[in-house]
């Protein structure tokens, strides 16, 4: 055990960069060569081996230019409670499996939905992560709205902007490649309220049954949050479940400074937290949360040998879609009680205000555009120099961000807007700096220029 941590320290302290820039045959031939079936001779050559196959290879969320994906760099007491987490291997599916582990659990569970405002019935779960979150919540809402002859008529209303989760989620319950309604977004890519509202009237004229509002606070490309009072407000007056999909934005709950971008999340049904985003936890580490818990029973089953009615004891695979599953709460409880609440929003409030830094950075250099101003900490842009045509700013960004990754010395994001080729910066890491941000910035510039002219001399001999 000291061998395999040692391991992992000496590599970090050399690492340079948040990749190798190694391409995928090249990794592959590594592990492609080693013989699964012939175990080596002790822990020291299985460790220099992993250190081949693994380490040297890495993708590094710490390292301040992965500006990539939302990936987060963790806290140090979170990896305290991995190792015993891991070697204890605790299953909190029931009380007998996990003792006070259930308990721990279930007083995070509490302490999440009185920051959220859920009331004195919610109730809630850890999950593996914001997609199974999503799809609990969608299955308990359908489970409040189902009667024998609605399920091909269910529809559940999201924005263009949602995570796909919500479209997967519709898939697995079996509702059919209709089943969800896509809400167009206004010039800040926030839900159209007015037209949620004639979405769901229209809805209801044509014979479906409104299922549930799925709300973003956060969108994956904008970090968008979608206007919650007024959502529950709408779904108030249809009668329609709400959730809130705060897989990325669930950080804003300890925040000191941006609390209030979340006004109206406490009239939501059920909420979707990924503390393995801007908690700073290891994956995996979210909870799905209802109002009221009874919602839950919607995920109940009855097993003899798992939860006897009788017993009395508090059983978290009552409330699971999941049976075995990890004591991931205790790496959020370590973290809470060795550095508060206010110490995670102080991590926040910094990504947040990085985020603001990198667009006056990109809003100066006359050869990048953005979309939007950032609402948390993305921000979509691209390399878009003065005449360059659409079509060709679509040919040079993703070849930008190859070359990028190619280098080894930062990692960044690309996505599509509107049906165009863009890049992105996610920032979840407070020890970026703003000269961090400038260099990547200056790469994508370098690299764009670079493409430019290859692309214009080979036009030209066209």
């Amino acid at each position: 055990m000291g061998r395999g941590v040692a391991a992992v320290a000496d590599h970090v302290v050399g690492v340079r960069g948040p990749w190798s820039g190694a391409g995928v045959a090249e990794v592959a031939a590594k592990v492609d060569d080693v013989d699964l079936d012939r175990p080596l001779a002790d822990m020291t050559d299985v460790l220099d081996e992993v250190r081949s196959v693994y380490l040297d290879d890495a993708v590094w969320f710490h390292e301040p230019r992965y500006l990539a994906h939302l990936n987060c760099p963790v806290v140090i007491p979170a990896l305290v409670a991995e190792v015993l987490v891991s070697s204890v291997n605790s299953s909190l599916d029931t009380w007998d499996q996990s003792g006070g582990g259930t308990l721990i659990e279930r007083r995070l569970i509490r302490w999440t939905a009185d920051r959220i405002g859920l009331g004195p019935e919610a109730d809630g779960v850890f999950t593996s992560g914001g997609t199974q979150s999503n799809l609990q919540a969608l299955l308990m809402a359908r489970g409040q709205a189902f009667h024998a002859d609605t399920s091909p008529r269910l529809r559940i209303f999201s924005s263009q902007d949602s995570h796909f989760s919500v479209q997967k989620s519709a898939n697995v319950l079996g509702l059919g490649p209709d089943a969800v309604v896509t809400i167009p977004t206004d010039d800040r890519r926030r839900m159209d309220v007015r037209a949620l509202d004639r979405a769901i009237w229209d809805a209801r004229a044509a014979g479906h049954v409104p299922m549930a509002v799925v709300a973003t606070a956060g969108t994956t490309d904008y970090g968008s949050i979608d206007p919650l009072a007024g959502i529950a407000d709408v779904c108030a007056q249809h009668g329609v479940w709400m959730h809130v999909d705060a897989a990325y934005g669930g950080g804003l709950l300890v925040s000191q400074q941006h609390r209030s971008l979340l006004d109206g999340i406490e009239r939501a049904d059920s909420v979707t937290v990924d503390y393995h985003k801007t908690f700073f936890q290891p994956v995996s580490s979210s909870a799905v949360l209802v109002r009221d818990g009874d919602a839950l029973r919607h995920v109940r089953y009855h097993a003899d040998y798992l939860n006897p009615r009788s017993s009395g004891q508090p059983n978290q695979v009552d409330k699971s879609l999941q049976t075995t599953r990890r004591f991931d709460a205790l790496k959020l409880w370590m973290t809470l009680r060795a550095m508060g609440a206010d110490g995670i929003g102080e991590y926040v409030d910094a990504v947040i205000d990085l985020a603001v830094t990198a667009h006056e950075l990109v809003l100066d250099d006359p050869d990048l555009e953005v979309v939007t101003a950032p609402a948390l900490s993305t921000l979509v842009f691209r390399f878009r120099p003065a005449g360059l045509s659409e079509d060709d700013a679509d040919r040079v960004n993703p070849g930008i961000r190859q070359m990028i990754a190619g280098s080894g010395t930062a990692v960044i994001a690309g996505t599509r807007s509107d049906g165009r080729a863009w890049l992105k910066l996610t920032m979840l890491n407070p020890e970026t700096t703003v000269d961090d941000l400038g260099a990547v910035l200056a790469l994508v510039t370098g690299f764009g220029r670079q493409l430019l002219d290859d692309l214009h001399t080979t036009q030209e001999v066209h």
